[in-house]
């Protein structure tokens, strides 16, 4: 656990230094802490935390991979799991709480919520590709690279924070949660995308639907969101399998079908689970 003192006050900045764990504060075009460790806020507005070996560049998804992702949501193909998220927030955080999206990718879900509710945003993701173009849609919020294992974020600062299908760190999410705070994680559903399984396997399979360990977290809610898309362009349709784990072990003969493939209509499913601090447990 860092050894900070925790945010007194609706204007406090909540980030951290990633070396000594003080409160880092804005100077013009750097933040900085007490003890002189520096950070340069690039053009775009975000900054990187991650140490100078780990920079960011060649981490994550590549710069087309970011720029594939980006395109695909800016099409609107998850706005329901993005509506749904956002409502989760309105009804477990208030005006001026902190909300902060962990592994937040392009921004696409932050920009849909920071557009429609009134809370400080903060986004980070492990990718310097993804952030530039988060920073990029100049919504209300602070972004920064960072890495999960070591959320440079106060102890118990963040009111709600979001985390969609992406590594799970019970132990992180529980330190900087408050004690009222809600986290809110995003699985596939049973049928999510069994449409473009279809096409990739010969004995296509339905989603276990397995939750994650949350040792420290209780789930108090989950929230199922269904929907259909058609995609209508073998750009949509690849950029779509690029954002899956599919991606990585496909075998041959599905990657051809779908090579060929102009149309796709598939379900889409989400189970949203939303977990709280367990009080007294040791994070």
């Amino acid at each position: 656990m860092y050894n900070v003192t925790e945010p007194d006050g609706d204007n406090m900045d909540i980030m951290i230094c990633p070396v000594c764990g003080q409160a880092l504060e804005r100077e013009n075009r750097i933040r900085r802490c007490e003890n002189r460790h520096s950070y340069d806020i690039a053009k775009e507005g975000y900054v990187n935390l991650l140490s100078a070996r780990r920079s960011g560049d060649a981490m994550g998804d590549n710069r087309e991979m970011a720029l594939s992702r980006r395109d695909f949501l800016n099409k609107g193909y998850y706005q329901p799991l993005a509506q749904a998220v956002t409502d989760c927030l309105s009804e477990y955080s208030s005006d001026g709480d902190v909300v902060l999206d962990i592994c937040c990718g392009e921004g696409y879900y932050t920009a849909y919520a920071a557009e429609r509710l009134d809370r400080r945003f903060y986004g980070f993701d492990l990718s310097k590709n993804m952030v530039r173009l988060a920073a990029k849609r100049k919504a209300p919020a602070e972004f920064f690279v960072a890495n999960i294992a070591s959320i440079p974020i106060a102890d118990s600062s963040v009111k709600a924070a979001f985390h969609l299908f992406a590594p799970f760190n019970a132990a992180q999410f529980g330190r900087i949660i408050s004690d009222d705070g809600v986290i809110l994680t995003a699985i596939p559903g049973r049928d999510h995308l069994y449409g473009l399984k279809e096409i990739l396997y010969d004995s296509p399979y339905r989603n276990d639907e397995q939750e994650p360990q949350a040792e420290g977290l209780t789930a108090i809610r989950r929230i199922r969101v269904r929907g259909e898309i058609t995609l209508n362009s073998r750009e949509d349709i690849q950029a779509l399998f690029q954002m899956t784990p599919y991606y990585y072990h496909t075998p041959s003969q599905g990657m051809a079908r779908l090579d060929t493939l102009e149309k796709l209509s598939t379900p889409i499913e989400f189970v949203i689970i939303v977990y709280k601090k367990q009080q007294g447990a040791t994070l």
